[in-house]
């Protein structure tokens, strides 16, 4: 009786604490919002696995209109995944849809639980001749 009891006691204890949240970034269509940086597009990440500790990201502009599409993969390390591309118009200046782009190197980092991370983007020259630098970004991947 006393084992049934505290059987009992065990599974009450299980279902009412709470678990440990954990989002690791799996595979599937994530929508990429970035706080803060000049553009009109939105993106979508669809995100894939690649071999060991890595995920294949595949970039798509919504709307596609001038704007490119890219991929590279993301590696992971201390609970942290790091994609780095080369982005021929990471950079807006003037008009946002119509004013001249700048191309850039995004690094984004983002925590595997929580989805949540920061990218730095870096280019030579900036906008009307300004000298070259890096913007950082927080953003977020919201699952679709």
């Amino acid at each position: 009786m006393k084992a049934a009891l505290a059987c009992v006691a065990l599974t009450v204890a299980a279902v009412m604490t709470p678990g440990t949240a954990h989002a690791d970034t799996a595979y599937g269509n994530f929508h990429l919002v970035i706080e803060g940086r000049y553009d009109f597009h939105t993106w979508l990440w669809a995100i894939s696995r690649c071999p060991g500790e890595c995920l294949r990201i595949q970039a798509i502009p919504q709307p596609n209109a001038k704007a490119f599409p890219y991929r590279g993969d993301a590696t992971r390390a201390d609970g942290r995944y790091t994609l780095t591309v080369d982005v021929p118009d990471g950079l807006r200046c003037g008009n946002v849809y119509y004013g001249p782009v700048i191309a850039t190197r995004d690094v984004y980092t983002w925590d595997a639980a929580t989805r949540s991370g920061v990218l730095e983007s870096t280019f030579g020259s900036g906008c009307d001749g300004a000298p070259g630098g890096t913007l950082r970004y927080p953003f977020s991947l919201v699952r679709l």
